[in-house]
């Protein structure tokens, strides 16, 4: 039995039901058709753009779309390549020509962001309900291009982000990185800005610390445990070789709890 897009969809925590499917093409938008068209050169901007701009007439689009839409583009005439999945957050203006919506890229099916292809059974539909696409057949799923690591002091990681990094292919050289040293992280939970300053030495490297904080959130520390993880935000302050002697990563630490003052008005309980 070949692999269709509904087993990606359900994994991904999507519901078919609630869910709508667009295949954009490369086409030159008619200039009284008040669209901009998008082309092979087109960023993630430009395409969000277009996608966020519909027709009024009901006929050719949902009056009240739901609010995820799963976004691909045509690939040959009947392939489509996975551009992103979108979150509608709602309509936002209409002249009674053209809708404008709210959209924003979400997490959903990331991983497969430009490399799943599907078969695209009915090459003049541009949009259905995700219960229809939910049958078509996966025809590829290529290898992730590798994003190569930005330095340790750039690190700026959300929490789906990080488990993104522990976990898919095109972070294989963060994860190597993260492996060679131990050092000093902040973990900010953005919604409230209060600050928790972990260490990672000893037989812990960075990797296998940040690995613990993406598998559960609070990566076994008490003050986090009672946190929503999602709101989390990683940064690293400071790394060191694994020869370093553990006293000096254990006074390191005390600084940054001190000058973040993360004891009295943080996340830290000693």
């Amino acid at each position: 039995m070949s692999l269709t897009l509904v087993p990606l969809l359900l994994d991904a925590g999507i519901d078919p039901a609630r869910t709508l499917v667009i295949r954009h093409a490369y086409v030159r938008e008619p200039e009284d058709s008040g669209l901009q068209g998008i082309h092979a050169d087109s960023t993630d901007a430009e395409i969000l753009e277009y996608t966020r701009t519909q027709s009024a007439n009901t006929m050719r689009f949902p009056s009240n779309p739901p609010h995820l839409w799963v976004v691909f583009i045509r690939e040959g005439g009947d392939q489509a390549r996975l551009w992103s999945v979108v979150e509608n957050r709602g309509e936002i203006s209409s002249d009674g020509i053209l809708r404008t919506f709210d959209l924003v890229q979400s997490d959903h099916m990331a991983d497969l962001w430009s490399r799943l292809v599907i078969g695209w059974k009915s090459p003049r539909t541009w949009r259905m309900n995700a219960t229809t696409a939910a049958s078509y057949p996966v025809m590829a799923i290529a290898d992730a291009e590798p994003i190569p690591f930005p330095g340790f002091d750039r690190l700026l990681l959300s929490h789906s982000q990080l488990q993104a990094v522990m976990r898919e292919h095109r972070y294989a050289s963060w994860r190597t990185a993260l492996s060679s040293v131990f050092g000093i992280y902040l973990i900010t939970d953005t919604r409230d800005g209060r600050h928790y300053v972990g260490k990672a030495d000893g037989v812990e490297s960075i990797r296998q610390r940040w690995n613990a904080h993406a598998t559960n959130g609070h990566g076994g520390n008490v003050e986090l445990r009672a946190l929503d993880p999602a709101t989390f935000q990683l940064s690293l302050l400071r790394v060191f070789d694994p020869a370093t002697p553990t006293r000096d990563i254990d006074a390191a630490e005390s600084h940054f709890k001190t000058a973040l003052d993360t004891r009295r008005h943080g996340l830290n309980r000693n």
